[in-house]
C-alpha cells in the first residue's frame, strides 16, 4: 500500500486559526500525524515584557479571545501576589461571575463547530444563536461582549447591581433549558454518537502520560480541575460537582463540556445570590511590584492556565512566561489520530477544542551561554536546518 501525506491546514478545515497537521495515510487509514505550529506568533510575552504591570492586563486579555477573561485572572493574580494586594471579596465573585459567562460561551462555541465539522449545520446554527445570550450577559456585566477587560489589581473596574442581577438570573433560565436540550442532542442523535463515540480514545493513564489538561484529561476519567484542586477568586466558598467521563473518546469530551457549562450556571446562580456587600472596586491601584516572581494557575475553558511572572522591582515584568491548555493537549497528542480514518482527524482535533492564537510563542536558549532569542518563523526554520 502506498503512503500518501495529506497536509490538513494551515488554513484548517476545523477551525479558523492557522495550524497544519501533516497526515500520512495508507489508503483511508491514518498512520502517521506530525503536528506543524508557528503559523501566529505575536511575541505576546516580550510585549508583556516591555508595557508596565498595568497595561499588561490589557495585553494578557488578548492572548486569547474567547477566554480572554481567564487570562487576565491569572495574570492579576501572580501581580497581586508580587505586590501584596488581596483582591476585595465582592471583587472575587463578580470575577467568578465573568470566568463561568465565558466557560459557558466557550463550550457552546466548540459544541456548534463540531457540528459544523461533522456535517450538523442546523444544530451549529442554533447553538450558535443560544450562545448570543452569554454573550450579552457578559457585555452586561464587564461592559464588553467579547473582551471582558473588567479585572483590576486588588478588585474590578464595574460593580454589579440589583437590576443586572435579575437580568442574569432571568437569562440563565432559558439558556439552562437550551443546554439540557443540546446535551440530549449529543448524547442521542445517531449521526452525533456515530462520528464521535470510540473516535480518539484516550485512556485514563496516556492522559496522564500526554499531560493533557481539561475537559480533554477529565473526559478520560481523571478528576482534575484547578478550581477545585487549587481555589481562587470565590471558588472557595462555591461548591460544584467536577464532570467527568469514563469513555475517554471525542464523545465523552464533548459531554464533560456540555454538563459543565450546565454546572458553571449553578456556580452563576449561587455566586449572584451570595455576593458579598461593600465594594468591589479599588480606591487605589499600586503601579510598582516588589522583586520576587509568582506562578498563577486557573481552569480556563480548556483547561489548567499557568501564568510565571518575574519582577525585580518597579514599574515593569522582568518575565512573564505563559502556558496554555492547548500547548499540552494539541502537541502531546499525535498518536491518538493513529488508525482512525482520515475523515476522523478533524473530528478529535476539534474534540481537543484547540486555541492556537494562545499557544503560539517561541524562545530560543543558548545550552551554553543561557542567552534567549526571540525568532519569528522563517529564522528558527533556519535554525532547524542546520
Amino acid at each position: 500500500m502506498v503512503i500518501v501525506e495529506i497536509p490538513i491546514g494551515p488554513q484548517h478545515p476545523a477551525l479558523h486559526e492557522p495550524i497544519m497537521l501533516r497526515v500520512r495515510t495508507e489508503g483511508e487509514e491514518v498512520v502517521e500525524v506530525a503536528v506543524n505550529t508557528g503559523y501566529n506568533h505575536r511575541g505576546i510575552e516580550k510585549l508583556l515584557e516591555k508595557n508596565s504591570w498595568i497595561r499588561g492586563m490589557y495585553i494578557a486579555g488578548r492572548v486569547c479571545g474567547i477566554c480572554n477573561a481567564v487570562h487576565i485572572q491569572a495574570y492579576v493574580q501572580g501581580v497581586e501576589k508580587l505586590m501584596g494586594v488581596e483582591p476585595l471579596p465582592r471583587a472575587n465573585y463578580i470575577r467568578t461571575i465573568v470566568m463561568e459567562l465565558e466557560r459557558i460561551h466557550s463550550h457552546m462555541l466548540i459544541s456548534a463547530v463540531m457540528a459544523e465539522i461533522i456535517g450538523f449545520d442546523t444544530l451549529f446554527m442554533l447553538l450558535m444563536r443560544d450562545r448570543e445570550r452569554i454573550m450579552y450577559l457578559k457585555e452586561l456585566v464587564t461592559g464588553s461582549r467579547v473582551h471582558a477587560d473588567i479585572h483590576t489589581v486588588g478588585g474590578v473596574k464595574r460593580d454589579l447591581d440589583e437590576v443586572r442581577r435579575d437580568k442574569i438570573l432571568s437569562e440563565l433560565e432559558k439558556v439552562e433549558e437550551r443546554l439540557k436540550y443540546y446535551k440530549n442532542v449529543y448524547e442521542n442523535d445517531y449521526t452525533i454518537v456515530k462520528r464521535l463515540s470510540e473516535v480518539g480514545t484516550i485512556s485514563k493513564s496516556n492522559a496522564l502520560k500526554m499531560s493533557v489538561v481539561g475537559p480533554t484529561l477529565r473526559g478520560s476519567g481523571v478528576r482534575s480541575d484547578v478550581r477545585s484542586d487549587d481555589p481562587y477568586a470565590a471558588y472557595p466558598e462555591i461548591s460544584f460537582n467536577v464532570v467527568v467521563r469514563d469513555e475517554g473518546d471525542s464523545w465523552a469530551r464533548m459531554i464533560v463540556r456540555l454538563e459543565e457549562a450546565l454546572e458553571s450556571v449553578n456556580i452563576i446562580r449561587h455566586a449572584i445570590e451570595s455576593l458579598p456587600q461593600g465594594p468591589a472596586i479599588p480606591k487605589t491601584i499600586p503601579r510598582s511590584a516588589k522583586p520576587g516572581e509568582a506562578i498563577s494557575r486557573v481552569e480556563a475553558p480548556r483547561g489548567e492556565l499557568i501564568y510565571h511572572l518575574v519582577s525585580v522591582g518597579g514599574p515593569n515584568p522582568y518575565r512573564v512566561k505563559i502556558r496554555t491548555p492547548s500547548f499540552m493537549n494539541i502537541l502531546n497528542t499525535d498518536s491518538v489520530y493513529l488508525g482512525h480514518r482520515l475523515a476522523d482527524v478533524p473530528v478529535i482535533f476539534a474534540s481537543y477544542d484547540p486555541c492556537i492564537s494562545c499557544t503560539e510563542r517561541v524562545v530560543v536558549i543558548d545550552e551554553k551561554t543561557g542567552e534567549k532569542t526571540y525568532m519569528n518563523l522563517r529564522e528558527l526554520a533556519r535554525v532547524e536546518s542546520r
